[in-house]
């Protein structure tokens, strides 16, 4: 193994995560995104990004692009299967998507959601769960909502040998009790959430991922912790910032959330596609003789 294949920070001229070298230049990138890498980013105030990933291909894209970290989202229930929210998606259906991921992405950190009834009953569920995302999924890590309450699933999982990132604030599988898409943290309850995030990360969570949080109570945490943090919709002052895949490539339709940035039109891009595919099979001239045998 070459100086060039190791992982940052041990090969010479290799780049770290978050520098301006990794992002733009595929040679420097590290062999693999790992843990440390996301850690060091937090102690040097550099900054990663996160996409969600579902197949094979936009993995293969991102990882390419130099996205240092691939969630398989359970966000895929309603991304890729037609659910309304994300509580339909199974363990199963989970382990399918993050396989596909795993296998394709060679530098990112992939991490998967433990999806909704994965691993609330008890430690020991969780754990059995967690163990079949890595064995059968191929994941790096997992992630899991919920707030100081599960510290000790936290640490059963670490102790397992299972990296955890942990989820606070707005957390989708639990829209119901929280009376839908609502921001938290604000007011009183940002001590609180505060007090999540440390529990969480002594408990063994490598990182702290927040949802729909105030800007400054987001800045706060972040400053406050140890690990990384990861942001969506929780203002610039976090160490990582994810979205999904669909919402930045703008092929989802519809309103976008507000803290949504679209990078591309995708949705556009692939109408104009088929629409002119279409057209071009109605009007004989697709196949032409140069796609013929």
């Amino acid at each position: 193994m070459t100086s060039a294949e190791l992982p940052a920070p041990y090969g010479e001229g290799v780049a770290a995560p978050g520098s301006a070298a990794h992002a733009s230049d595929p040679a420097k990138r590290p062999g693999r995104i790992r843990l440390h890498h996301l850690q060091q980013a937090k102690d040097e105030g550099r900054r990663f990004a996160m996409l969600t990933a579902y197949d094979q291909y936009a993995a293969q894209v991102f990882d390419e692009a130099g996205v240092e970290v691939l969630l398989v989202g359970d966000s895929a229930a309603n991304n890729v299967l037609g659910h309304a929210t994300t509580l339909p998606i199974t363990l199963d259906e989970m382990i399918l998507f993050s396989r596909t991921v795993s296998l394709a992405a060679r530098r990112a950190l992939v991490v998967a959601d433990l999806p909704f009834g994965s691993y609330e009953v008890s430690a020991e569920q969780a754990v059995e769960s967690a163990v079949r995302l890595l064995k059968e999924g191929l994941v790096h890590a997992v992630k899991m909502e919920g707030s100081a309450q599960y510290a000790d699933t936290v640490r059963a999982l670490v102790k397992a040998g299972i990296p955890v990132m942990a989820h606070i604030g707005f957390t989708p599988q639990s829209e119901h009790a929280l009376g839908g898409y609502r921001v938290q943290g604000r007011g009183q309850t940002a001590e609180r959430l505060r007090d999540d995030a440390l529990i969480l990360a002594g408990a063994g969570a490598f990182c702290v991922l927040m949802e729909m949080v105030p800007a400054d109570v987001a800045r706060e945490i972040d400053a406050a912790l140890q690990v990384p943090t990861i942001g969506i919709g929780a203002g610039s002052g976090t160490t990582g910032q994810v979205l999904v895949w669909q919402d930045m490539a703008g092929l989802r339709g519809g309103r976008a959330a507000t803290f949504v940035k679209q990078y591309a039109d995708l949705r556009g891009t692939l109408s104009d596609a088929a629409r002119t595919f279409a057209d071009e099979v109605r009007s004989g001239t697709f196949p032409g003789p140069e796609h013929s045998f």
